[in-house]
């Protein structure tokens, strides 16, 4: 997969010196801050300092360089911003991505899938591709999992938890929108940044519950994350919830992205009919790929939980520190399920300033799996805190770290179960990742 997990995974791993097959399901790397129009990283400072460092800093800081994040949008967005999400362009994100991973050597096959694959006990010794030359057997040392569903290590057997089976509530799906014609001179985004925040916030708190009374819907949707500014006069809307969406059924998939295409207009009209600024908005295009937030996750060497959440707890072997907030979206339309939405999200041990919790390398080994690892949104967590670390921002880390863990695995023969986590900690930081933790360990949590 060559979402943000996978592209960093593959980038980092040929920096490294190692030989790199990408193999993506879709036209451009990035996923769904690509090809689903989910066009902003997730939080990456605490209100203090910055927690993400590595590659993923790195290509952020490149894209401000060269103009490809949102207006208004200032170092201070990733330095020190407290929950402060970080607009981008996808088309400059995608020709960024692809830079890279050419300047690293990484051999990339767009329209690829993986489908089936070979294994010896603990071990992958090969993956079957699909693409429009057929089938191909690749075989190689170590296997990196960042389909997002962990197709991959479903595929090989190892032990992993479905939405909807292993816990009842399965977050909803969005088809995000790309949109043109805003009047950014508008009189109620005088002020910049801060002044579209407000909007937004208004948009949320007044405008939407009175379009929902209005009966201007087809459902009665009550949370919309917004919209974002991309440029001079063009943005995207992430909203209009597809309740009930199973990402791991294609009839479900496809009805979703017809059911998502007509929601997407009736937001599209909302925002003409009440939003300022918007009275001559135009769709310009759907997203390709639903945004999917939730579907399959591995079982790993360690689960990590809500309580570690809410305890800001710090692990020796962690790989990334991140301070979002849980953003488990209502999974149905009802206001019970809208107040517990906003009690994880504003309260449910919500981090402070300067606060983080650590994420463990253990969460990214398929538990007894001696050269597969996964990064990305379907690693081993519990339902709750899955809502705070499956955005973007987190999975580059996730990415970059897996990598560097293959590397060592290949070098040391050391399997990814059972990893000198303190030599990994120390070449992580030498590739400027922030970990700040005093202890370390050279064996994972378990």
């Amino acid at each position: 997969g060559g979402g943000p997990a996978g592209t960093a995974a593959a980038i980092s791993a040929a920096r490294l010196g190692a030989k790199v097959l990408l193999a993506e399901a879709q036209g451009c790397m990035g996923g769904m801050g690509t090809s689903s129009y989910v066009t902003t990283f997730g939080p990456m400072g605490d209100g203090e300092k910055a927690l993400v460092g590595g590659f993923c800093r790195e290509l952020v800081e490149s894209m401000h360089q060269r103009g490809y994040l949102g207006p208004g949008v200032t170092p201070d967005f990733w330095h020190k911003h407290y929950n402060r999400w970080i607009p981008f362009h996808p088309e400059g994100l995608k020709r960024l991505l692809d830079e890279k991973a050419t300047e690293a050597g990484v051999d990339v096959r767009y329209f690829t899938r993986v489908i089936d694959c070979e294994t010896d006990g603990s071990r992958i010794t090969g993956a079957v591709l699909s693409n429009v030359e057929g089938y191909s057997f690749v075989e190689a040392g170590a296997f990196i999992d960042c389909t997002g569903d962990a197709a991959l290590s479903a595929l090989a057997g190892a032990e992993c938890k479905v939405a909807g089976i292993d816990w009842p509530d399965t977050a909803p799906g969005t088809l995000c929108s790309l949109v043109g014609n805003i009047d950014w001179n508008d009189p109620a985004y005088e002020g910049g940044v801060e002044a579209m925040d407000a909007v937004k916030l208004r948009v949320r708190k007044e405008i939407l519950p009175q379009a929902v009374a209005d009966g201007h819907f087809s459902e009665h949707f009550r949370f919309i994350p917004g919209m974002n500014k991309l440029g001079e006069s063009i943005a995207n809307i992430n909203a209009g919830h597809v309740y009930g969406l199973n990402g791991l059924d294609s009839k479900s998939l496809s009805e979703g992205m017809m059911r998502g295409r007509v929601v997407a207009q009736e937001f599209v009209d909302f925002y003409r009919k009440y939003v300022p600024g918007c009275q001559d908005i135009e769709l310009v295009s759907t997203a390709p790929v639903m945004g999917v937030r939730d579907t399959r996750r591995i079982v790993g060497e360690f689960t990590l939980t809500i309580e570690d959440y809410q305890a800001r707890r710090q692990f020796p072997d962690q790989v990334c520190v991140y301070n979002r907030p849980p953003d488990n979206h209502p999974t149905n339309t009802s206001e019970a399920e809208f107040e517990r939405f906003k009690r994880d999200f504003e309260g449910n041990g919500k981090l402070d300033r300067g606060a983080s919790v650590g994420i463990p390398y253990s969460i990214l080994v398929p538990k007894g799996w001696e050269n597969l690892w996964v990064a990305g949104r379907c690693h081993s967590s519990g339902h709750a805190v899955h809502g705070s670390i499956r955005a973007q921002s987190a999975a580059y880390m996730m990415g970059q770290a897996a990598a560097t863990a293959a590397k060592q695995s290949l070098e040391t023969g050391q399997p990814g179960c059972d990893l000198d986590t303190e030599a990994l900690v120390m070449r992580l930081r030498a590739q400027g990742c922030y970990l700040p933790q005093t202890e370390l360990s050279k064996t994972m949590t378990r």
